[in-house]
C-alpha cells in the first residue's frame, strides 16, 4: 500500500524521518569522530556532540527533569529511555494526534510521562510492567505533573495485558505503542500491539542495535538474535512502513497501513 493511502500527518512524519535518518548516516560517512558508523550506531553518552544535542534541543518538564534526575540514581537507571528520544516519542504521539497509547516496559514511567504531558485530557497510556517498585518511584510525580488519571498501570506479563485488550474488543483503537520490555518477546509483543493500533497509527520499538551486537548476535544471545529477527523482518513486512533511526540504542519507527 502506497504511503499516501495513511493519514497526511504520518505521511508527512515518515518523510521527515527518513531524511533525518539519510542525513545522519552521510554525517556518519563524513565525519566518523560524530559516532555515527561505531558499531552500535550511537553518539557515545559523554559525547560532546550528544551534550550539544541536548543544550539545543531538549525541552523537559520540570517534573520529567526532577524524574530522570531521581531515575539517574537508580542502580538500574541505565534502562531509562535517553530523554532525547522519550522527547522524540512524545513529538510523534502529539503529531499524530494520538488519545490511546500502549508502553510494553515502563520501568520508573519516565516515558510513559512524557507521553502522558502531551496527551488530551481524556487521553490514556496503557503502561505495562511486571515491577510495581520502579513504577513507585514515578507514580508520585506523574501525580505532581497532573497527568496520573492518563495513565493506566497493568502489573503483570505485557502478553497478558495485550491478550485482554484484544479480548475487550479494543483491536485498532490505539493510536500509538512503545516497546521496551525483555527482548525475547519483542516479535509477539509487536504482532499483538500490530493488531491494537489503527491504521496510520504507530509502533516504535527500542534498543534495535542492543548496543552493537545485532552485528553479529552470539548464539548463546537470545536478545541480540530475537532483536536481530525482528529487525529482519521488518524490513520485509508489507503491513508497515519504517524508518530505523540511530537515537539512544537505535528505534525502529513502524507506521501501520
Amino acid at each position: 500500500m502506497p504511503l499516501l493511502s495513511v493519514p497526511k500527518e504520518v505521511a508527512v512524519g515518515t518523510a521527515m524521518l527518513g531524511v533525518a535518518f539519510a542525513t545522519g548516516m552521510l554525517a556518519g560517512r563524513r565525519y566518523p569522530s560524530l559516532g555515527f558508523g561505531t558499531p552500535s550506531g550511537m553518539i557515545g553518552k559523554n559525547s560532546p556532540i550528544r551534550q550539544y544535542i541536548l543544550d539545543h534541543s531538549l525541552r523537559e518538564h520540570p517534573v520529567l527533569k526532577k524524574l530522570r534526575l531521581l531515575t539517574a540514581e537508580h542502580p538500574w537507571g541505565r534502562m531509562m529511555v535517553s530523554c532525547e528520544q522519550a522527547q522524540l516519542m512524545a513529538n510523534l504521539v502529539k503529531l499524530i494526534k494520538a488519545k490511546k497509547v500502549i508502553e510494553i516496559g515502563v520501568f520508573t514511567g519516565y516515558n510513559a510521562l512524557n507521553m502522558a504531558l502531551v496527551l488530551p485530557d481524556n487521553g490514556r497510556v496503557v503502561a505495562c510492567d511486571i515491577n510495581e517498585d520502579y513504577a513507585k518511584i514515578g507514580r508520585p510525580l506523574w501525580k505532581e505533573a497532573g497527568v496520573e488519571h492518563k495513565i493506566d498501570l497493568r502489573i503483570k506479563p505485557a502478553i497478558q495485558t495485550l491478550d485482554e485488550l484484544l479480548a475487550n474488543g479494543e483491536a485498532e483503537t490505539f493510536d500509538f505503542a512503545f516497546i521496551d520490555a525483555d527482548k525475547e518477546n519483542y516479535n509477539e509483543y509487536y504482532e499483538k500491539c500490530l493488531r491494537l493500533i489503527k491504521k496510520g497509527g504507530l509502533i516504535a520499538i527500542d534498543n534495535v542495535f542492543w548496543n552493537g551486537k545485532v552485528l553479529k548476535p552470539r548464539k548463546d544471545d537470545l536478545a541480540a538474535q530475537s532483536i536481530h529477527r525482528l529487525n529482519e523482518k521488518l524490513l520485509r513486512d508489507a503491513r508497515v512502513n519504517i524508518s530505523m533511526l540511530p537515537v539512544g540504542d537505535g528505534v525502529t519507527l513502524a507506521f501501520k497501513l
